[in-house]
């Protein structure tokens, strides 16, 4: 279910930015901004978790000094089960929103200009131009996108959930690569964990055809 959940919220922002980004005139305001949202792209999955651990600490992290400052008791948000989800995909949308957004714009770049001119003169607003304009012209780029997330819906990722991951919170951060690493690695069971290997790639590319067939009726974009 992380992986369904990291889709369905971190798939659309990128979209958002990279249309909100095109809109901006001020080329000093879209260059930081983009700079701003590019940056964490570069930042290592074990520097990213140590500064979410450092940022949430219930002694000295920001969120929790804020806490204290209203009279309210402090939360160690890394051992309670119901904040993990949370914690794990806002730091993915910090890490991967901007770097993401980069597609779209060079999508949005490919959009005839003639057409937001002739869509100026009919008195077209900016909003009615952005959705009648600029969606649909990245609309391609966002459904094949989108058929290759769905194939990869299974593989969360280790890094980053290991990282996260202590006993407290096992029951909502354990997925499949770190099962297959406490299971296979450590355990030894190296047969058993390259079947759940073999399932987890039948299960991706099942996925990704059937996704892809699916939009090749509703939209007529696929793959292959």
């Amino acid at each position: 279910m992380l992986s369904v959940y990291t889709l369905i919220f971190t798939f659309p922002l990128p979209i958002l930015l990279a249309l909100m980004l095109n809109e901006t005139r001020s080329v000093l305001l879209k260059k930081t901004v983009q700079n701003i949202t590019y940056i964490p792209h570069f930042i290592s999955t074990v520097v990213l978790c140590g500064m979410v651990v450092v940022f949430l600490s219930p002694s000295s992290g920001v969120i929790n000094s804020f806490i204290k400052l209203i009279g309210q008791d402090t939360i160690d948000f890394m051992t309670k089960e119901q904040y993990w989800r949370s914690i794990y995909i806002i730091s993915d949308i910090w890490k991967n929103t901007g770097w993401s957004s980069i597609i779209y714009l060079a999508a949005l770049s490919g959009v005839d200009p003639q057409l937001h001119e002739a869509a100026h003169i009919d008195g077209a607003s900016r909003v009615q131009r952005i959705w009648h304009i600029n969606v649909p012209g990245i609309i391609p780029t966002a459904v094949l996108l989108f058929i290759m997330s769905c194939g990869q819906i299974m593989s969360v990722g280790f890094e980053k959930v290991y990282l996260l991951q202590n006993s407290l919170n096992l029951s909502v951060s354990e997925v499949i690569s770190t099962y297959v690493y406490k299971t296979g690695l450590l355990g030894a069971k190296f047969s058993y964990t390259s079947a759940i290997g073999l399932f987890n790639s039948l299960i991706n590319v099942t996925l990704l055809l059937i996704v892809n067939k699916i939009s090749s009726k509703v939209s007529g974009i696929m793959l292959f």
